[in-house]
């Protein structure tokens, strides 16, 4: 996704949705909205992606570390384990996981260009169908 970003620095937007598929990965998902209030989304996204082998266990997720990687990464966890509280955040929840409902969204990852779904995965296939979206939209 960096490589596309940069590649088609003003055309391509990139919108991230949550798929909170397997245990734990709601508070993963509190976790990274505590961030964004706190201006650390990118940097505590990046990091608790690069710690995912280590803490996300999909049948016993060690959540603890999650929370050091982006502790870490400049989150303030005093702050983040009160906002992660929030119902706002639950709200957040529920319409990603209705949004995975009606899009018919069972796996993770899932990309969509312009609302068109990827073929198949691939980095290539998205490579080739954002070239192709960017194409169409300079007609």
């Amino acid at each position: 996704m960096k490589d596309l970003m940069q590649q088609y620095p003003s055309e391509v937007r990139l919108v991230i949705r949550y798929a909170p598929f397997h245990q734990g990965s709601e508070q993963v998902v509190k976790l990274l909205e505590s961030a964004r209030q706190q201006d650390k989304y990118q940097a505590v996204l990046e990091a608790v992606l690069a710690a995912q082998p280590q803490w996300a266990d999909h049948g016993n997720p060690n959540l603890e570390l999650a929370y050091k990687a982006a502790e870490q990464a400049g989150l303030d966890m005093l702050r983040a384990r009160a906002d992660m509280a929030a119902p706002t955040l639950d709200a957040v929840l529920q319409q990603d996981v209705q949004d995975l409902t009606a899009l018919k969204v069972e796996k993770t990852p899932t990309f969509f260009v312009n609302g068109r779904a990827l073929p198949s995965f691939g980095h290539k296939q998205l490579a080739e169908l954002v070239a192709q979206e960017v194409s169409n939209s300079k007609k």
